[in-house]
């Protein structure tokens, strides 16, 4: 590669001009010995000066860690040494530089063979060290594949996400869930595969909804024959590869053909299914006509705030697009955000052939060679300038423009609630991170307790958290008990992580930092600091009365912890919304008035972490059940069991199952079928 081209890195413009004036060998002088401030700019410089003595020559990826053993930056360069050097320069720094040197306390080096192994290695590690001065991709979540089984003799369609271990076809990615689900929908009505597990499907003795409703052809019970079965899958097969044109004509022909032979009947189930095929590219909007498989980038800024747009098109088909917001500094250029954003984009997925994206970057050919070794085939990275290919660009662009506009007002909205709830706790400052604390049970059983996170963008979704109850010697349905753990476990942890020092040097008492509201100073409302982002919480909302709350006081003092915001939130008479009454240290209980946006706020607050919960709580009670089976149902035993399971062939069929149709099942009476229903459907607390 050119030594012309140059990283898109924070220093970039400092390395290239010191690599053109100076040696790999020469470094600036060190600063006479003296007393330096740590964590000031000239001790960041010093350090940094001791390392370059250490630096490789060669390609590779670097570390800057602060005093605390955090890594605040990873970076790759084709030379190490001169890259470093050029962060020691006394001149030339932006804010955002100056600190992060400040903070620099010490340097690691990882030597590659070549500058697209350190490309690669960097967006690997900026993925898994999430260090605060680099763009971060924040939603990484695996993206939904379709899948045509080829382990059975009769294949399945079903949605895949996940490691692609399962041997058959996968077709994707897709943007959503709710694509995958909606193509799959239209698939079935239009190849009739089935979508069944495979034990359901060998326990059939008369065929399903599915196949009532004309969503599956019935391969189970031998309502169509193996090798018409098998052109169904061919056919679903090659659409899904984009001979979508030849299939609907393919379709079209037996249509014709059936009606000429006046067989009516057949033909309206061709007409059908060449609807349903209609039906899956109607609701993909733009189609390409000059590309089949590519993936769009566009990135759009404003307020200090970035979106990145991702369409997905595979087989000439649109698969949707999803927005991402990158954690970035607001001093980054669209091009500088972009080309991080794609480095770790495609540190877990494969590439297609063609990439197209809105802004141009020194780092596209360098991410094409990467992409290239890693994927094993030729993969593009332009700007398009004309057609068709840039009207998909502009597209993407449009909707990121869009989606950053939504972005921005409802970030607005959120800090004005943050602030409005600060006043009325009479917090010292708006809270930017709040935890709220829920347990869910069934008399005890499969007891978990949960945290969900939010802030200033809402629902934090990447930092909730959940505790399954260990203690052995807690009384059935013991929430206090419960509380005292999950917060107990949490903090513990938090304080040997992240500890705040100068909390622990001058400790606030509870009621000295939650005040009436008209005692309290003029709430802070300063922008928060992007980089600083505490795990510490300015504000604890308990779901629960004056017992939850005494509980959670007593966890934190006894951990020592007197200066974190207290609430809890009781529901209101029979579980009304509308009527909570809160609970604040040194306070009288109050309540809200119905209509108040704060407490439309606390109650979503509220809802949620009683949803994540009861979520947990159900997650583990089906894996408890699936390992002790239905026995653990009073009343079901062996017998029973096998009755059950014979009839609907999976427990999850069984779970799903209305009253009456449990009551249907050969030796299982009323009453027991209240019990299986009862157990499947009983509200957790």
């Amino acid at each position: 590669m050119s030594s012309s081209k140059k990283d898109v890195d924070p220093a970039a413009d400092l390395a290239a001009d010191l690599a053109a004036e100076e040696d790999a060998e020469s470094l600036p002088e060190e600063e006479p010995e003296r007393v330096i401030a740590v964590g000031s700019l000239p001790a960041g410089r010093a350090a940094i000066l001791r390392c370059a003595k250490l630096a490789p020559t060669s390609p590779g990826v670097y570390r800057m860690i602060d005093a605390n053993g955090d890594v605040l930056y990873v970076g790759k360069a084709k030379n190490i040494r001169k890259r470093i050097v050029a962060y020691a320069r006394p001149t030339g720094y932006d804010s955002r530089i100056e600190r992060m040197v400040a903070a620099t306390s010490s340097l690691e080096f990882v030597s590659t063979a070549t500058e697209t192994e350190a490309l690669l290695l960097e967006a690997n590690l900026i993925k898994r060290l999430r260090p605060r001065f680099n763009v971060l991709l924040r939603d990484d979540k695996s993206f939904p594949y379709i899948l045509i089984t080829a382990d059975h003799w009769a294949p399945q369609i079903l949605k895949h996400r996940g490691a692609q271990t399962r041997q058959g076809d996968y077709y994707g990615p897709f943007a959503s869930v709710w694509a995958v689900n909606r193509t799959i929908n239209s698939l079935q009505r239009a190849f009739l595969l089935r979508s069944c597990s495979d034990p359901f499907f060998e326990a059939r003795t008369r065929p399903c909804l599915l196949y009532q409703i004309k969503r599956c052809s019935g391969p189970c019970t031998g309502e169509i024959e193996f090798a018409q079965y098998g052109g169904l899958v061919r056919e679903a097969k090659a659409f899904l590869s984009g001979k979508s044109q030849t299939v609907k004509d393919a379709l079209a022909a037996e249509m014709q053909k059936a009606s000429a032979a006046l067989e009516f009947e057949r033909a309206g189930i061709y007409r059908d299914r060449l609807a349903a095929l209609s039906a899956v590219q109607s609701h993909q909007g733009i189609n390409p006509r000059v590309i089949e498989n590519a993936d769009v980038f566009a990135v759009h800024q404003a307020g200090g705030f970035s979106c990145v747009e991702v369409f997905f098109f595979r087989a000439g088909q649109n698969w949707g697009n999803r927005a991402y917001f990158p954690r970035a500094d607001r001093s980054l250029a669209a091009d500088e955000v972009l080309a991080s954003f794609l480095a770790q984009f495609y540190d877990d997925k494969p590439p297609p052939p063609c990439i197209l994206v809105s802004h141009a970057s020194r780092e596209h050919t360098l991410l094409a060679e990467a992409l290239a070794t890693k994927s094993g085939h030729k993969v593009e990275v332009s700007v398009p300038q004309r057609g068709e290919k840039k009207e998909l660009v502009e597209h993407a662009l449009a909707n990121a423009r869009e989606a950053l506009a939504r972005k921005l007002a409802e970030t607005s909205s959120q800090r004005k609630l943050l602030h409005a709830l600060g006043m009325t706790l009479g917090l010292a400052r708006a809270p930017l991170r709040i935890e709220v604390y829920d347990n869910s049970h069934i008399q005890g059983s499969n007891a978990v307790g949960a945290m969900i996170v939010a802030g200033p963008e809402g629902f934090r979704k990447n930092l909730y958290r959940k505790f399954n109850i260990r203690a052995v010697d807690l009384a059935p349905g013991d929430d206090f008990g419960m509380m005292r753990e999950v917060l107990s476990r949490r903090f513990k942890r938090l304080m040997s992580e992240a500890p705040r020092a100068a909390a622990a040097a001058a400790p606030l008492h509870v009621d000295a930092v939650i005040m009436p509201p008209e005692a309290s100073a003029p709430i802070d409302m300063a922008e928060p600091d992007e980089e600083t982002d505490s795990p510490w919480p300015d504000l604890v909302i308990i779901d629960g009365g004056r017992g939850q709350l005494a509980a959670a006081q007593e966890t934190l003092a006894a951990l020592g912890i007197v200066d974190v915001p207290l609430v809890a939130v009781a529901k209101g008479p029979d579980r009304d919304a509308g009527m909570e009454t809160f609970f604040v240290p040194g306070r009288e209980s109050f309540k809200l008035q119905p209509r108040d946006p704060v407490l439309y706020f606390v109650q979503r607050l509220r809802d949620e972490a009683h949803r994540f919960a009861i979520g947990s709580h159900r997650m583990r009670r089906k894996r408890d059940l699936r390992e002790a089976g239905l026995q653990e149902i009073p009343g079901i035993g062996p017998t029973r069991k096998r009755a059950l399971l014979h009839h609907f062939g999976t427990l999850k069929a069984i779970e799903r199952a209305a009253l009456a149709d449990l009551a249907k099942v050969p030796g299982i009476s009323a009453e027991t079928a209240r019990k299986v229903y009862d157990f499947f459907h009983e509200r957790a607390s």
